[in-house]
C-alpha cells in the first residue's frame, strides 16, 4: 500500500494550514491538543492518525498531536478532519465558528 501522506503531500497540507488557517491551529491546540495557553500554533506535520504542530507557550515552543477522528487512508479525508477538528474545538472552548 502506498503511504498517502508521502512528504511533498504534508509540505503541501502543512502550508496551506499555516497560511490560510493560522488561528484555526491555534483553536485547535487549545480546544483538543491539551494546551491552553497556546499563543500560536503552526501545523509541523502528518500522519494517517493525527495532525502534529509546533505550539507557543510562554515562548516556548512545544509539540503538540491531535489524533483524527479515525485513521486516514486518502489525502481527501484531511479537509474532513481539520474542519471537524476546528469545530470541535469551537465547541470546546465555547468560541462560535467563523467558517
Amino acid at each position: 500500500m502506498t503511504d498517502p501522506f508521502p512528504p511533498e503531500v504534508v509540505e503541501q497540507i502543512a502550508r496551506h494550514m499555516n497560511d490560510d488557517h493560522a488561528a484555526d491551529n491555534v483553536l485547535i491546540v487549545r480546544g483538543l491538543g491539551g494546551v491552553p495557553t497556546a499563543t500560536a500554533a503552526r501545523m509541523s506535520g502528518l500522519d494517517a492518525d493525527a495532525m502534529e504542530f509546533k505550539a507557543a507557550v510562554d515562548g516556548i515552543e512545544v509539540p503538540v498531536r491531535v489524533p483524527f477522528s479515525e485513521r486516514l487512508t486518502e489525502r481527501r479525508q484531511v479537509r474532513a478532519e481539520a474542519v471537524r477538528m476546528y469545530r470541535d474545538a469551537c465547541a470546546a472552548l465555547g468560541v462560535e465558528p467563523s467558517h
